[in-house]
């Protein structure tokens, strides 16, 4: 069974897509923590990042390495990188922007119109 992820991967599932490329896709989390929350994920739908052969887990990091500057040159914020491993069984980062109003565990509830305009300020 695909994971939520690959659903998304295969366009099954709707997302606020800001970066795609031939090993990675990125997109908004629909339960941020903070505005620009946003998930790294690999096309390889591998339960734990270790799990990844070497090219798929330079891709994941090398996307987040971008997509890191990118939201701290756009956002003027810290990017704060979470593994967590336990939410969904598809390797995946967490990247969050970070300031004073972060809390840990915090969700937001954003509208749609809300996460469109985060989506356009960060789509590369």
């Amino acid at each position: 069974m695909s994971s939520i992820f690959t659903k998304i991967i295969n366009s099954e599932i709707p997302c606020y897509k800001i970066y795609e490329d031939d090993k990675t896709i990125a997109f908004l989390d629909i339960h941020p923590e903070t505005p620009g929350h946003t998930l790294v994920v690999p096309k390889n739908e591998v339960d734990k990042i270790y799990e990844l052969p070497e090219e798929d887990y330079r891709a994941l990091m090398d996307t987040v390495k971008k997509l890191s500057a990118h939201m701290e040159k756009i956002l003027g914020t810290r990017t704060l990188w979470k593994v967590i491993g336990t939410d969904v069984p598809h390797a995946h980062v967490h990247l969050l922007p970070y300031d004073e109003s972060w809390q840990h565990g915090r969700t937001l509830d954003l509208s749609p119109e809300e996460f469109a305009q985060i989506r356009e300020k960060l789509a590369m």
